[in-house]
């Protein structure tokens, strides 16, 4: 048994609505990172349904020749209704502590459960592109290693990929994508 994913963090946006498209420049290293992927035997694209996420999707599975598929679990984790002055103490809270959760906000467990019912899903022996957002990728990178959390979250790029190996023994991590 082996699953071979390729996470995916979209590409730089205009913003962080839910309609929030890729900038020009976002656009241009999408589709950079669309010819990378070129060389990796990848049979399906999965993406976020929010709209950056979307577009280097899309960039990604019309390179490929693969339709890409829409899962409303890969939408970024909602932390809360609220706008906090210490946003990022209150990412990193989220991560020492993942029952933590803010006013409408789902907890770091929640959002990993949904994640992980992606990746559990699917089969065995495949190669899937998943386009998301930077905290809900570096919640399915802590499934499989609890080490990972508000670091390398902070190390994320735009756009950025990381593949992961997961076999019965475990899951093996690799950062693939060196652009700056």
């Amino acid at each position: 048994m082996e699953k071979v994913i390729y996470l995916v963090n979209h590409g730089e946006a205009e913003g962080y609505a839910a309609h929030d498209s890729l900038t020009a420049e976002g656009i241009v290293h999408a589709s950079e990172l669309a010819e990378f992927l070129e060389s990796y035997p990848i049979e399906r694209v999965i993406t976020s349904p929010l709209m950056r996420a979307r577009q280097t999707a899309n960039q990604i599975g019309d390179k490929l020749g693969i339709h890409t598929e829409e899962d409303s679990r890969l939408a970024e984790r909602q932390m809360s209704s609220q706008v906090f002055n210490d946003w990022l103490l209150k990412v990193e809270d989220t991560f020492l502590d993942l029952n933590l959760s803010y006013e409408d906000g789902e907890t770091s467990n929640d959002a990993m459960q949904r994640a992980s019912d992606v990746i559990d899903e699917l089969p065995d022996n495949s190669h899937t592109v998943v386009v998301t957002h930077s905290l809900l990728l570096v919640l399915i990178m802590r499934c499989f290693n609890d080490r990972i959390g508000f670091e390398e979250w902070q190390a994320i790029k735009h756009p950025d990929v990381y593949k992961m190996q997961i076999t019965k023994d475990g899951a093996q991590i690799t950062h693939l994508w060196e652009h700056e």
